[in-house]
């Protein structure tokens, strides 16, 4: 039987190939930094401008010395989901800090932040309810709505007339749950969530955000886009990942009212049938939190960097999607294009990737250029240097 399904499955390569659309994996051969050596391919040693490694912590020395002292402490897993022997005092600890720092009830820790968003809607809403999503929402969230039993509505992105149209369709509804990204991945667009929320207390709804791009160093003080839109108290749910600016390595959470997150723990799927979060990475997303409290350094320098990126490449003459935040979408159309662009960086001595369809729409292939506090200026001039020097060869 597999020999029929093989030939189709290669057919459906090719045409990925063929469309430009196909996506390879680089190796790379060191800890994730603002410097790395990819060792597959023609790489070698270049500046890696693609990772989610916004606060440059992924190799920070106090987030790996707390990370090598919780393995002689807590050892390597747990072997176990939570319920049963799966928790530790690190688990709890951390879910206390971290409501802390949301400004949440209580916190529940995931495996990752897909496995939060796959687990949230299903346990909170049947089909007495209707969720409301952005219509460009991560995967992860539109995969957790598809669990779900609750009628499905979806609104333009940050439309909030569309918004109200769907909050004034669904009052039938027993419970309504508006969700959104804080920050869209693919444009670096922040969602309006004081508006948002104006809108959910009108039509007596709650607001879930998955902040996963935001917290740690959009708002005053990292808290995320309900810090900065000031809707810390007003927002319900927020999900977010350990695996970007709040260390990198992974895992992500439920902050949310304290009788949201014991439902959670009572019947979130995810949460219940997997494995507890290794307490390496719970030991070390504590000294994060520490390291984020007591300075605002690393925001600072993120910040300067993604102004000074976003500005000299627009006088460049680069189409860069407007916005503060450090990811800095850099517009191409053609998807081929985007990808040969970005291997010519790549032999330039930059690391990024094209994006195409099906992560974004056709004809909206980009580079997705994302600022790190890790990058120093001279890092940042020498990408701008080579994005000029690689269309030049480009149109050549």
């Amino acid at each position: 039987m597999f020999e029929n399904v093989r030939d189709d499955l290669a057919a459906t390569l090719t045409e990925i190939r063929d469309a430009g659309l196909f996506k390879p994996e680089r190796v790379i051969g060191t800890p994730q930094s603002a410097e790395i050596t990819v060792t597959s391919g023609n790489g070698g040693q270049v500046l890696n401008f693609c990772a989610n490694n916004y606060l440059g912590l992924a190799d920070h020395p106090a987030v790996v010395a707390a990370a090598k002292d919780a393995l002689d402490r807590w050892g390597y897993g747990m072997a176990s989901v939570r319920f049963i022997c799966g928790t530790q005092d690190v688990h709890k600890e951390l879910e206390q800090r971290l409501s802390q720092f949301l400004g949440q009830e209580d916190t529940i820790l995931y495996s990752s932040c897909f496995d939060a968003n796959g687990g949230v809607f299903e346990t909170l809403l049947d089909e007495r309810d209707a969720v409301i999503s952005d219509a460009l929402n991560h995967a992860s969230i539109i995969d957790g709505i598809r669990l779900s039993k609750a009628r499905r509505h979806r609104y333009a992105n940050r439309d909030l007339a569309d918004l109200e149209k769907q909050l004034q369709d669904t009052q039938d509804a027993r419970r309504r749950l508006i969700v959104t990204d804080g920050v869209f991945s693919m444009d670096g667009y922040i969602a309006p969530l004081r508006e948002i929320c104006d809108l959910a207390d009108r039509y007596d709804a709650m607001v879930m955000v998955d902040d996963s791009h935001a917290v740690g160093f959009v708002g005053p003080t990292g808290r995320g886009t309900p810090e900065l839109h000031g809707v810390t108290d007003r927002v319900d749910i927020v999900t977010g990942t350990l695996g970007k600016a709040l260390g990198g390595a992974s895992g992500g959470y439920v902050a949310a009212r304290r009788e949201i997150v014991a439902l959670l723990r009572q019947r979130s799927r995810p949460y219940l049938f997997s494995n507890s979060l290794a307490p390496v990475i719970a030991a070390a997303s504590l000294t994060v939190l520490d390291l984020l409290e007591t300075s605002d350094d690393l925001r600072d320098r993120l910040r300067a960097n993604t102004e000074l990126f976003r500005t000299r490449m627009t006088e460049a003459g680069f189409e860069i999607l407007p916005g503060e935040h450090a990811i800095a979408p850099v517009m191409i159309g053609d998807a081929a294009r985007a990808g040969r662009l970005a291997e010519l960086l790549l032999e330039r001595g930059v690391y990024v990737i094209g994006f195409s369809y099906p992560v974004v729409p056709h004809g909206a292939a980009r580079i997705r250029v994302q600022l790190s506090a890790a990058h120093s200026t001279e890092d940042v001039e020498r990408a701008i240097a080579a994005f000029v020097d690689a269309r030049a060869a480009l149109d050549a």
